[in-house]
């Protein structure tokens, strides 16, 4: 995977969720984002059962496990402040300040997220596990969660007391966090010559694990699946299977 061509991809799906949310209706925002949020959550649950966990427990790591519960606790305590905008919930109040635990909560999430993309540390995990693909489906799965939670957080952005040019500088400080963190795994630095990179991509196995359970779970109404929503995850698993 190209380095530049996988940045360029990460800061269009964000760019891309802001202006849906300034040409696209209200109803219309609120209707994509179920659909994508459901498309995407069936993908990433997908591709850690499938290829992800499968692999992570061929490694050297006999403790992986541990890291992937790591990452599903640590996601928990990012919902925490971030009021789980990560799988849409979206708490809109006109004139409302700066949410910045959530703006917080979310770049670290993503900064994390993008480590694993890093050429040097798919190196590692292709190394380990004698395959090649990892880039491809874990940048898939990353532009197909972030599309929807860029139109989230663009909406609450909108209704708060910041301007416009605010509002759009706080949407590319979150669209570089993922950017930020691949080029931290690309770089051989001395904080990552003796880190397992492993280990970190089964910190963002497990949060993404989190994620998606909690968007397939939560697209229900009444307990029933809106069969809209239930074709979209079905499609997300799908897409998934077929990539890998």
């Amino acid at each position: 995977m190209n380095i530049i061509l996988g940045i360029t991809l990460l800061l269009f799906s964000v760019i891309l969720g802001g202006f849906i949310v300034v040409y696209l209706s209200s109803n219309n925002k609120k209707s994509l984002i179920k659909i994508l949020l459901a498309f995407s959550g069936g993908f990433l649950l997908s591709i850690a059962f499938i290829h992800f966990l499968p692999e992570l427990y061929e490694s050297k790591t006999a403790s992986i496990g541990i890291y992937v519960l790591l990452g599903f606790l640590i996601q928990l305590l990012l919902e925490f402040f971030s009021g789980g905008i990560e799988h849409g919930h979206v708490h809109v109040h006109k004139g409302q300040a700066m949410p910045w635990g959530m703006f917080i909560a979310l770049s670290i999430h993503s900064f994390i997220e993008g480590i694993p993309l890093g050429p040097q540390s798919l190196g590692e995990v292709a190394h380990s596990t004698n395959h090649s693909h990892d880039a491809s489906s874990l940048l898939i799965g990353i532009l197909l969660h972030q599309l929807p939670v860029a139109i989230a957080l663009m909406t609450v952005l909108i209704n708060t007391k910041n301007t416009n040019y605010k509002n759009w500088f706080v949407l590319m400080a979150f669209a570089v966090m993922t950017p930020l963190g691949m080029i931290l795994g690309y770089s051989n630095n001395s904080l990552f010559e003796y880190l397992n990179f492993d280990i970190i991509l089964a910190i963002v196995v497990g949060m993404f694990l989190h994620i998606s359970t909690t968007i397939i779970f939560e697209t229900s109404e009444n307990h029933r699946f809106n069969l809209l929503k239930l074709s979209a995850i079905i499609g997300g698993c799908v897409l998934a299977f077929f990539i890998i």
